[in-house]
């Protein structure tokens, strides 16, 4: 394929984007989720197959994707949830995924076959909450205790990380990446503590009353927010989707207005536009060279990603949830990718990283994408609702008479 412009490899982006879903829908079979099709759709246009090249617009847009991807996860997150059982049961079984991913990679370590210990390590222990949302969405499996344990779960796997690599990957002394993270954190509880400043005044008003209008106050203060923290995340030396993550977890108390009709509209910008194009970027972004010449790396971090963050999860919550909703959320909870990519940038761009292992972590986390979802929302069944008989029997005259 010949070098397309930005706009023209948009064009081609957004095809992929348009054609997902439907594609979803007309395949036979178990319905596969689009976020899967949109990441082969970016394998199939990439530079390795139909030559299609990535661009400077392409990657800012899939940049805001990413951190509406992270804005939606934290979104979905009540704090105090944290605090609650699902969230004191998540640490206990991330702390376990990271003590069992240091043996893991120690001894990868030591053999040669992993150079960069920390970036691999914490690779073995993320959760891609953003990425599995959709999915769950679009299956209906967004209620019940399955839900609740694992945005708990899918909350903790993308923070603890987050922090891990401000502290241990940051450009910055670990000192000065404490310090950042801290003034990052003030700055967002101050963020969300303004509505009570401005609660009842006239620019509380003016934002209520223009939610719906075409001023559209809350949406364009929520994506000011979104790079606001992004911009600042950045200039903190501190991975953007911390920024992103922060900005979705304060945005439930800072939003003023009507908070489910903001997040039907970020919804709408979001998997609209800007989160399909980061997902197909990604999928174009793949090494499939790298992947051809090295499978078995591919095949054993695959393993790991199951093993190091989705064992744990079988013991810790054998007395949380059934032995079929515990397999559920091990396969949820070991899906991976965006951080995964972020990774294994920071690995190769410090030179610590082996190209074949950053390209064999990428191929994994897609084939996490690919598989463990499908295998979750395959597992999913409705659980009849128990019919309780009538209090006294029904005169045929006060029937409906369509029964």
């Amino acid at each position: 394929m010949d070098v397309l412009s930005g706009l023209e490899t948009l064009f081609v982006v957004a095809a992929v984007s348009a054609v997902a879903p439907i594609l979803a829908v007309l395949l036979p079979g178990q319905r596969i989720p689009q976020l899967i099709l949109l990441i082969l759709g970016g394998v199939l246009i990439g530079p390795e197959v139909l030559g299609l090249e990535d661009t400077p617009e392409i990657e800012l847009i899939a940049d805001v994707g990413l951190g509406l991807v992270f804005l939606l996860a934290g979104f979905e997150i009540d704090p105090a949830m944290l605090f609650d059982r699902p969230g004191r049961l998540a640490v206990i079984a991330w702390t376990a995924s990271a003590v069992v991913a240091a043996a893991v990679v120690g001894g990868l370590t030591a053999i040669g076959y992993v150079n960069a210990f920390t970036a691999v390590g914490l690779a073995l222990t993320t959760t891609a909450l953003g990425t599995v949302l959709p999915i769950l969405r679009e299956k209906g499996m967004l209620g019940g205790a399955l839900a609740r344990y694992f945005l708990a779960s899918g909350a903790i796997g993308e923070l603890f990380p987050i922090l891990a690599i401000a502290i241990f990957l940051s450009v910055n002394s670990r000192f000065s990446a404490l310090i950042s993270l801290a003034a990052i954190a003030i700055v967002a509880a101050v963020l969300a503590a303004f509505p009570r400043f401005m609660d009842g005044g006239r620019l509380a008003r003016i934002a209520r009353e223009g939610a719906d209008a075409t001023s559209q106050t809350t949406l364009r203060l929520t994506i000011l927010l979104l790079l606001g923290l992004l911009v600042l995340a950045g200039e903190f030396g501190l991975d953007v989707v911390l920024g992103a993550f922060l900005a979705g977890a304060v945005l439930r108390r800072w939003a003023p207005g009507d908070v489910h009709a903001l997040e039907s509209k970020l919804d709408a910008i979001g998997y609209g536009f800007f989160i399909p194009v980061f997902f197909v970027t990604a999928g174009m972004g793949i090494d499939l060279e790298s992947i051809r010449e090295s499978p078995d790396r591919l095949l054993v971090f695959f393993v790991l990603l199951l093993a190091v963050r989705g064992l744990p999860i079988l013991v810790v919550y054998r007395r949380a949830l059934p032995p079929r909703e515990r397999v559920q959320l091990m396969l949820l909870s070991a899906t991976t990718l965006p951080l995964l990519v972020a990774l294994t940038q920071i690995g190769l761009s410090t030179g610590t990283m082996k190209p074949e292992n950053a390209a064999a972590l990428v191929g994994a986390g897609v084939l996490s994408v690919l598989c463990f979802p499908l295998l979750a929302t395959a597992m999913h069944r409705q659980e009849p609702h128990p019919v309780e008989p009538p209090l006294s029997p029904t005169p045929p005259a006060a029937r409906d008479p369509l029964d």
